[in-house]
């Protein structure tokens, strides 16, 4: 059965009482806000319904809040934030790492490793690695840390990952993320935590979450998750037993689009099985 795709997702939203919705993508393009998304997240709350941000950002939640707010997202867009970069900082304290090895540009994930319990420790004696990023992602490929994975591999150092996601848009520029980096580690066999879609604990956080704002659990059938990659939000929507709508304006669009719209039949071979199955798709969230 084909993908049906929708130009106005409000008939659709109005079947749900909670969104999940990624943020770069879907709520910005990385540069400023998606006009269509700054008026629909509103207006579904107003209506009633809790709008959680799911993002995969190396930030604490207040972080990516004013990252937003730069961009020029409304407030009135969301009610709660949910991060990998809060997860990761969740999972570092819980697991007692006391000296790690930092991977990421230090001004633009400040934020984040101001978080951590201690300063950057070399290779040679950390409890762990953690990365936010390429330290300069717009002259490394994630193969430029090979020497350094395989020293940690030979120490099987856990390495956990604060944005699994695997590259990003940022305007017309696609970018390598710190998941490209963990999925070179994974690969040779070395132990990674990743917090945040596509795997069980974003969704989960999220859900929990979801849970405090409402007062009550919430049916998995009042759910629908927004996003923008298969890999990530469409898995994690899939493993979390919920509805999905995609948008294809983001990461996938240069695989989808053709002479400015979605081609239906590039949108299928994306969407072949097994790749996760969305309830619809969309060009930009759009009321």
């Amino acid at each position: 059965m084909s993908i049906p795709i929708i130009e106005h997702a409000g008939p659709l939203l109005g079947r749900y009482r909670v969104l999940l919705c990624d943020v770069w993508g879907v709520v910005h393009d990385g540069i400023k806000a998606y006009p269509g998304a700054n008026e629909a997240l509103p207006r579904f709350r107003q209506g009633g319904g809790l709008v959680v941000l799911v993002s995969n950002a190396p930030r604490p939640g207040p972080s990516v809040a004013h990252l937003l707010d730069e961009k020029a997202v409304v407030r009135d867009a969301w009610d709660a934030i949910v991060t990998s970069g809060d997860i990761a900082l969740s999972h570092i304290a819980e697991a007692g790492y006391k000296r790690l090895y930092r991977i990421g540009p230090e001004q633009r994930d400040s934020a984040f490793f101001e978080g951590l319990p201690g300063p950057h420790t070399p290779i040679e004696s950390a409890d762990a690695i953690v990365c936010t990023g390429l330290n300069r992602d717009r002259q490394e490929q994630p193969e430029a840390y090979l020497p350094l994975l395989e020293e940690a591999l030979a120490r099987r150092l856990p390495f956990i990952c604060a944005n699994p996601d695997l590259a990003v848009h940022v305007g017309e520029d696609l970018l390598p993320c710190a998941g490209a980096i963990a999925a070179l580690y994974e690969a040779r066999g070395g132990p990674v935590f990743w917090a945040g879609k596509p795997h069980p604990i974003a969704y989960r956080t999220a859900l929990a979450r979801v849970t405090e704002l409402l007062g009550r659990p919430v049916d998995r059938s009042e759910v629908l998750a927004i996003g923008d990659a298969v890999r990530t939000d469409l898995a994690a929507a899939q493993g979390a037993g919920v509805d999905a709508l995609l948008i294809v304006g983001g990461l996938h669009r240069d695989e989808v689009m053709a002479n400015g719209a979605i081609d239906p039949v590039r949108l299928a071979g994306l969407l072949a099985p097994p790749a996760p199955r969305p309830v619809a798709a969309m060009l930009h969230l759009a009321w």
